[in-house]
């Protein structure tokens, strides 16, 4: 069964959302002393931008600025632990430069809304 996405979400959340699975199928892949260390804070901060743009979807202007300025700073955190991902052969460099260009592509989309937001 396919669960059709909503048009009416932000396109950086249906993206990030994608992104989210795709990071979560690498981790599944770390070995057993990478998983529990790495992946879990890799995992817990995908799945933290999703809650992140979510919420912000249906906040008030002040809070959406400030929940997209954190998702925006959460992805730069992501980009780092991708880095070290790649730096202990967790990730392939193809799987790592389509995660950056999906992370900047985010950060770009996320740091618009945000920046779109008249206080």
């Amino acid at each position: 069964m396919k669960i059709e996405k909503a048009k009416d979400q932000p396109v950086v959340l249906v993206k990030w959302y994608d992104y989210t699975k795709w990071v979560l199928d690498r981790v599944d892949g770390f070995p057993k002393n990478q998983r529990f260390v790495l992946g879990t804070r890799l995992a817990d901060a995908v799945v933290l931008v999703v809650e992140l743009l979510g919420e912000a979807t249906f906040s008030e202007k002040g809070k959406k600025r400030e929940l997209l300025d954190q998702a925006n700073r959460k992805i730069e955190v992501v980009r780092w632990l991708m880095r070290l991902a790649l730096d202990r052969n967790l990730v392939s460099k193809k799987q790592f430069l389509f995660s950056i260009q999906s992370l900047e592509e985010c950060g770009r989309m996320v740091g618009g809304w945000a920046r779109s937001i008249k206080l």
